[in-house]
């Protein structure tokens, strides 16, 4: 089996606020891997005495430990666990009902002998490579199907929209916006590999528009994890006022992909 992680910080000043991961059990019978983005507060206060990526951390670390140590629990289940498990660590110092309360968008997938396991809850990328080459994005898509009048400030999204119906959902200290996430499973014979992508790496495709989701898995398997994230790097830099790509809000964001095949 072969797995590869890149995780590069947006701002070299600024630690990196994703989260990744890949745990394959001593039994030898499958694996799992979790990727977390951070989202970035605006400027004022969260309700929360910690940081981004002390969640992402607490998270992250709790969602890879219960996805591999409780492999017949749903997917669902076990990010409802950890988000609860990560509510309890700091509900006692924080206001979890803040609606910046530290949150991230969350992909995991899950593979044993028989099945392929996935879950995306906002705006992060899987993608699903089969055996004859056909690329799946499973994508979790509301926050790109609201209109841009909508997100027009953070004010108002998060009066309106943030972790609310018709809106989008993120992993914050709700244990049940599990139950919001994308989710599915598939038979291993199915699936040849994988990739998992937060927004800042999936800029190659959805932003910067240098081919389709089958061209950025190619670009993986074939020329490596880093090689992505340096090319959006490169074309981030050649746009750094953002003319030809309306509504990045970061010049460069933090960019991780993880890949799997097998």
């Amino acid at each position: 089996m072969r797995t590869e992680l890149v995780s590069e910080p947006g701002d070299r000043a600024r630690p990196n606020e994703d989260f990744a991961s890949v745990a394959l059990p001593a039994s030898g019978q499958g694996g799992a891997l979790v990727v977390l983005d951070g989202v970035t507060p605006p400027t004022g206060g969260t309700g929360c005495l910690h940081s981004v990526p002390w969640f992402t951390a607490r998270l992250g670390g709790a969602l890879t430990e219960l996805t591999v140590s409780l492999p017949d629990v749903p997917l669902t289940e076990a990010l409802s666990l950890a988000i609860s498990r990560t509510s309890e660590s700091h509900a006692h110092t924080c206001d979890l009902s803040h609606p910046r309360t530290p949150q991230a968008t969350v992909v995991v997938a899950r593979w044993s002998a028989r099945t392929v396991e996935y879950l995306v809850l906002s705006d992060s990328a899987l993608l699903l490579e089969s055996e004859d080459g056909t690329v799946t994005a499973v994508l979790d898509d509301r926050l790109a199907r609201l209109p841009r009048s909508a997100l027009a400030t953070d004010a108002l999204i998060d009066s309106t929209l943030r972790n609310m119906e018709g809106g989008f959902f993120t992993a914050a200290a709700d244990p049940s916006v599990a139950g919001r996430a994308v989710t599915g499973a598939l038979p291993r014979s199915s699936v040849r590999s994988l990739a998992a992508l937060t927004d800042g790496a999936a800029r190659w495709v959805e932003k910067f528009r240098e081919g389709d989701w089958t061209d950025c898995l190619t670009l993986v398997r074939k020329d490596g994890a880093g090689a992505l994230v340096a090319r959006v790097r490169e074309l981030e830099s050649a746009d750094a006022e953002g003319r030809m790509h309306l509504g990045r809000s970061k010049t460069h964001d933090d960019a991780t992909v993880v890949y799997a095949e097998w």
